[in-house]
């Protein structure tokens, strides 16, 4: 089979295995597709949240995923030992002198895990997991054992802060927080059976087909704009204090490229970038300001955000009022100061009394609006329609990646409803701002046009308005 046919029917039956992931289970669409995108990209999962939120449950799902996967559970205690997950100590090689494990039925020999209360364990343990996770080998007496681990899910109801656990945390890119099913969701969860059997999976994934996977991933390319946006985010992380290891962004750039050569695509699109709240964050609000970062960053170039082009607007309005108030002293043709005419030194003399006969003195000209040449309010005109042009583009660019976001939103496998929505709305939003604003450049515009003209042009130009 050809990549260009394998791509569909792999898509076709990744759809059928998340919607079989799924099936009986309430609020948990998100971690499915999650956990089984890190497993797809050969990366570990860890759910984070109280007991009897059906994290067992996902992890049990996702081993059928895979075609003839050996599938290892334990539960670990403080009190758990080495044995429980390795194997015990081989008898017969001690008879040898060499201390082995016999590994045939655990977790060296494994390819998809499950481990409940993973902090639990104690350092020895820990340590030996910290091996077998990230290079996927296990010390075995004197040598070390290849092991055929595709992905660990992990859970645990909290995250010790100690050198250890956090070097064991990083291990996991996926990090989900799994939460109670909410008020909304609550009366279908009672309609769940007490022992519900998970439903098969139908043509779960054979090992030619991760094979085949992995191949297309290394082939997706990552254009301009995602790594652009990556450098963004990395800073961002960065002044937050978070900072994340070059080895996480790595294996990020890894899980992307699987999440587009699942949905068939050949490059990165900006909107996977939708996926990375969990890689980055571990706790409910940190990642709930990320989606909101990521909201708002997507799809929306910054030199038109509402909040810049609101500045070139207030800029244009300000240069306005000032242009509309400036005053000028009145000179004649000689040049001049020219004195008040004398009807309206009468008039004044009159409203005010004229004891002193201050009707008779000579009085400064009153201050008259300053007026504008022709090419200077050209000038002022030309710099708004320069900008309602881009303006316009933009718009057009806005509509463009609406539609880019609605159609990723309808084929990707990995996009959330609930973040495409929210990045539409956005959108949206942003196309409303900016149609408003250029009301209020085009009002702008009108009012130089009014203001009073000179009668002979001196032909000056006048310097940019600034609004950066």
């Amino acid at each position: 089979m050809n990549e260009s046919t394998r791509a569909p029917a792999l898509r076709e039956r990744l759809q059928r295995i998340i919607d079989t992931l799924c099936d009986g289970l309430v609020e948990r669409d998100e971690a499915a597709r999650l956990v089984l995108l890190a497993a797809l990209a050969g990366e570990h999962s860890l759910l984070i949240g109280p007991p009897g939120t059906a994290k067992s449950e996902l992890a049990r799902r996702l081993h059928r995923a895979f075609a003839e996967a050996r599938y290892f559970e334990r539960l670990l205690t403080r009190f758990s030992v080495p044995e429980e997950l390795f194997g015990p100590l081989s008898i017969s090689a001690l008879e040898q002198d060499r201390y082995e494990r016999q590994t045939a039925g655990f977790l060296p020999e494994a390819s998809i895990a499950f481990i409940d209360e993973v902090f639990k364990a104690n350092s020895a343990i820990l340590n030996a997991l910290l091996t077998l996770l990230n290079e996927r080998e296990f010390d075995n007496g004197a040598g070390r054992q290849r092991c055929p681990l595709v992905s660990v899910v992990g859970a645990t109801n909290e995250v010790p802060d100690d050198e250890v656990a956090e070097a064991f945390f990083d291990r996991f890119l996926v990090r989900l927080v799994i939460e109670p099913v909410s008020p909304a969701g609550f009366a279908r969860l009672l309609e769940l059976p007490v022992n519900g059997v998970a439903p098969d999976i139908d043509a779960p994934l054979t090992e030619d087909d991760r094979v085949a996977l992995v191949a297309a991933a290394a082939g997706v390319a990552v254009p301009e704009d995602v790594r652009g946006l990556l450098a963004e985010l990395r800073a961002q992380r960065r002044e937050q204090g978070a900072a994340v290891s070059d080895r996480r962004w790595v294996k990020i750039m890894a899980l992307l490229r699987t999440a587009a050569a699942c949905d068939g695509r050949a490059s990165v699109s900006v909107w996977d970038l939708h996926l990375l709240p969990p890689c980055l964050a571990a706790d409910t609000e940190t990642q709930t300001e990320l989606e909101a970062w990521l909201t708002a960053r997507l799809g929306v170039d910054t030199a038109f955000s509402p909040e810049r082009i609101t500045r070139a607007v207030e800029a244009f309005e300000a240069q306005l009022t000032a242009e509309q108030q400036a005053n000028d002293l009145d000179f004649d043709d000689s040049g001049r100061l020219r004195f008040s005419p004398d009807d309206m030194a009468g008039d004044l003399a009159d409203d005010i009394g004229d004891a002193k006969g201050g009707a008779a003195a000579l009085r400064m000209s009153y201050q008259r609006r300053r007026r504008y040449g022709a090419i200077h309010i050209q000038a002022r005109t030309d710099q708004i329609d320069a900008l309602c042009v881009r303006l316009a583009a933009y718009r057009d660019t806005l509509g463009h990646d609406r539609r880019d976001l609605a159609a990723h939103a309808g084929a990707s496998l990995w996009m959330a409803p609930a973040f495409a929505a929210a990045a539409l709305r956005h959108l949206d939003d942003t196309g409303a701002a900016l149609n408003q604003l250029e009301g209020r450049l085009r009002a702008a515009r009108a009012g130089f046009e009014a203001l009073p003209r000179l009668d002979t042009d001196p032909g000056t130009v006048p310097d940019l308005v600034r609004y950066d």
